[in-house]
Formats: structure tokens, sequence, C-alpha cells
């Protein structure tokens, strides 16, 4: 820059002020251009980009508000550990589509208790004879590439009773799809757990009394540019042969149910508000093919 000032400056009799000038214009772009790299300007709305990380353990910015248990970080995903019901009110993490391309590790069959949850949770005998499957919240699926955190989804902490044929049935419809949506959008904001509130459908264990949800919720959240959008699912746990998109709802709704508060630190609130409120059934694609095994398939023998 001091070599161009001698050279182009004052000698040819340009005023000084245009060398200040210059570097304001300079500095203007450089500033715009980081501002770029942290927002990104779309439909009239200035948007946070989601940081990307590996390791999401211990980070707050994508938690629900309205919690009532104990927050408990693991490597892969968070939960909030409800001791009333003895399993998480919600599991929460960030699913990456390039972490499902990956080579899966083995599955382990064992189901553990948390160590990380102060009151313990429900142990393994509970749900013994109990004619309830040990219903995945965050699924093993989801964190197969990665040995530590696959293991991490056979805590009882991220387990609730569920019908056998709601588990391996619509539930496992919209758990494949989750797993196909990411892969598309690159990354979805994932939240899931029991709906208890209203009214259980009973308790089992012997010692320990883990209550039976009247249904669970799924919500998901797509912040990739350019579409990004939202949607909620309220499953009753039972079979079902209805379609999937007969339990999608916005996630206005779904907060409506659960009184939590979803996403709340991840957009301002504008864009809170436009994208909760919204429910475009179109923009996350069903498969006539899982539904068909769904309803022939998944749902016999239980």
């Amino acid at each position: 820059m001091a070599k161009f000032r001698q050279n182009h400056g004052s000698a040819k009799g340009q005023p000084a002020s245009r060398d200040a000038l210059f570097r304001i214009v300079i500095f203007g772009a450089i500033l715009a251009g980081i501002i770029y790299l942290i927002f990104d300007y779309t439909g009239g709305t200035l948007v946070h980009q989601p940081i990307k990380k590996i390791d999401y353990s211990g980070v707050d910015f994508f938690l629900p508000a309205g919690t009532s248990g104990q927050v408990v970080h693991h490597k892969g995903y968070t939960l909030s550990y409800n001791e009333q019901w003895e399993q998480a009110e919600w599991v929460t993490y960030i699913l990456e589509g390039d972490n499902l391309r990956k080579q899966w590790t083995k599955r382990q069959g064992e189901f553990i208790v948390d160590p990380k949850v102060r009151t313990s949770t429900a142990e393994d005998f509970d749900y013994r004879g109990s004619g309830y499957d040990r219903g995945h919240l965050a699924p093993f699926a989801d964190f197969a590439w990665d040995a530590e955190q696959a293991k991490e989804t056979f805590y009882l902490s991220n387990v609730s009773p569920q019908v056998p044929a709601f588990n391996r049935g619509i539930w496992r419809e919209l758990e494949e799809l989750t797993r196909d949506w990411a892969k598309d959008a690159g990354r979805l904001y994932v939240v899931t757990g029991p709906i208890i509130t209203l009214q259980a459908l009973g308790v089992i264990g012997r010692d320990t009394k883990v209550s039976v949800p009247q249904s669970f919720f799924k919500v998901l959240l797509d912040l990739e540019a350019p579409d990004r959008k939202a949607i909620g699912f309220v499953i009753p746990n039972k079979p079902s042969a209805a379609p999937l998109e007969h339990f999608a709802m916005s996630v206005d709704e779904v907060e409506a149910i659960t009184d939590l508060d979803f996403y709340s630190e991840l957009m301002p609130p504008a864009e809170e508000t436009q994208i909760e409120a919204a429910l475009n059934k179109d923009s996350w694609p069903t498969s006539a093919g899982k539904f068909d095994k769904r309803v022939n398939e998944w749902n016999n023998g239980y």
C-alpha cells in the first residue's frame, strides 16, 4: 500500500484524501466479505448460518427451551431426563448426511444404565416381559458410523416403551425417511421424545416405574440454503396403516402439544416464527415403497 501511494499519490497531483477513501473502500469490501460468511440474505431475512461441528457434546445453541429434567450431554446427542417418567422428555442431535454414507460399526444388543443421569435410569429388566419394545429415541442407525456414539444410543435414558408394531412399523418408516432427508439436505436438526403429559398408557417395571407414552413426536429442521424448512410429527404409540403424512404438522403445533420451544437459538425471531408456522409436506417426500413394506411386512406378527 505504501508503494502504491508513492507511485500514484500526490506526486501526480491527486488529493491525499483519495488514498484515505481507497482504504475505506478496501476495508468495507473486506468487512462485507466477513459478514457474508456469517450471514446469508435469503427472502428478505438475514439468517444465521449454522455452525458445523463434529462433536456436539455440551453445545447448547440448538437445545429445546422449556425443559424440566436433567440435561445430559453425550458425544452424539443431548437429552433431558425426566425422573418421574424414567426416560428422556426429549433427545436432540444434529444429523449430518455425509456421516450416514460411512461404513457402519457393529450393532451391540445390550441396553445399559446411563452413568451420567444423577437419579439413575430404568434398568433392562424393567422392560423384560412387559410386552413393549425398548424403543430408541436417538436411533442406532443415525450413529452407526461411529462406534462410541452408536454405543451411547443403548443407554436406557435414550429408550422409551414402544408398542412393537409401532416401533418396527411407522416409527421405523419415519426414522428411515429422516436419514433420507438428511442425506438430501446435508444436515438436519432433530428433536425426538415421548408425549406423556396428557395421559400415559400405564407403567412398566418392577421397582422402577417407567411411564408408557401415548404418543411420540419428532421435529426436523433444515437450515441449509436455499430451502430452509421444518416439519413435525406426532404419532400414537400403536400400529398404524395410515400414511405418514397424516401425522405431519407444523413445529408450532408440536410445541403446543409438548410445551417445548424448539430452535429458539438457531434463527432470528422473525424467521423462526415463519418457518415454525409453515408446513409444506411436498418438501419432505415420503416413499411408497417404505409405506408398502410397513403395511404389508413390518406391521405383521406383533
